[in-house]
């Protein structure tokens, strides 16, 4: 059955299945009980589960990861609300000390089921700390899957599969998709695994490639082109650690070019190692440098200054201007 969601709710409906269908399951976090978090992802679900699985914590990151840690040790399945982006810092070492290397620490000999899900990014014009792209520091650290849904539809399956998988996952929400609606089909069977891209959309001039948020401005920036006479291929990569390349290695071959969106900055990025990658496996193929638009190499700027700060449309278009001046 498909129906109309909200990102939110899409997320918010994905938690309730996977709580439903495995009594292990455990939500913990800062005001994710009668509130229902900041974002309201977890609204009604303590009332349906009760307080001993939907645990609102004390204002402390790195216990609520560390009791995370030891849960998962004693068999659950937690899923930790950090607040902010912002806000993961108190928890950094907790979850690349311990959770990242506990597995490989132990030989194999335990899992540890965390999810760690984080709303990120920028777009809702918040003030410091509440808007970070921290999505690099996870995706360099062995042992943390990254991921990151784009649609309602990735929302409502991608934190399921995180859920029943037995990696410790950094599960990032981009906070400025909460609100907008999307088709969900809540009856299809689960994708195979979340870590693959997907093509967003089919073109043969230039091959887009983005996460996240990053993905809808690029689809809007795909859409401007065609108006120009210029066709784009969007991959959305879904996964930032692994990542699934096929897909965009298969699209580079075809259009010659490449341009990666991101919020983050672009100093040691996502984008550079994709950008790095696909010239190793696809150089022959390139018509052009491969490309990237994202955030600046500063810290992210008051609410009035995120326009300028944040990549849009008319960006994406000016790097593809210049790959197909090349």
């Amino acid at each position: 059955m498909t129906e109309l969601m909200t990102f939110g709710k899409a997320l918010n409906a994905g938690l309730r299945r996977a709580m439903a269908e495995d009594d292990h399951v455990l939500l913990m976090g800062e005001d994710i009980g009668p509130l229902g978090g900041v974002f309201r992802i977890t609204e009604g679900l303590q009332d349906e589960f009760g307080e001993s699985r939907v645990l609102d914590t004390p204002l402390a990151e790195s216990g609520i990861v560390g009791t995370a840690i030891g849960l998962a040790m004693a068999g659950f399945r937690p899923v930790v609300e950090i607040q902010f982006d912002g806000f993961v810092f108190p928890a950094f070492d907790q979850i690349t000390s311990q959770l990242a290397k506990l597995t490989n620490r132990l030989g194999g000999a335990r899992s540890f089921p965390v999810v760690i899900r984080i709303p990120y990014g920028g777009h809702i014009g918040a003030v410091e700390h509440h808007q970070e792209s921290p999505e690099t520091y996870f995706a360099h650290t062995p042992g943390l899957r990254v991921i990151s849904p784009s649609t309602p539809n990735d929302a409502y399956w991608m934190i399921q599969q995180a859920i029943a998988g037995n990696d410790p996952v950094i599960f990032l929400e981009p906070k400025s998709r909460y609100w907008p609606k999307g088709e969900v089909d809540t009856e299809a069977p689960a994708l195979p695994t979340p870590y693959r891209s997907r093509v967003a959309r089919s073109g043969t001039d230039v091959t887009l490639v983005g996460h996240g948020a990053m993905v809808t401005v690029l689809l809007q920036a795909a859409a401007q082109a065609e108006s120009e006479g210029i066709s784009c291929e969007v991959i959305d990569l879904r996964s930032l650690s692994p990542i699934d390349y096929e897909p965009v290695l298969e699209s580079v071959r075809k259009t010659g070019r490449m341009v990666y969106g991101q919020e983050a900055p672009g100093h040691v990025s996502v984008g550079s190692e994709v950008a790095a990658t696909v010239m190793e496996r696809a150089f022959y193929s390139l018509e052009a440098p491969v490309l990237r638009v994202s955030g600046f190499d500063t810290p992210f700027p008051p609410a009035k200054l995120e326009g300028v700060y944040l990549p849009d449309a008319d960006r994406v278009l000016d790097a593809v201007d210049r790959s197909l001046a090349y």
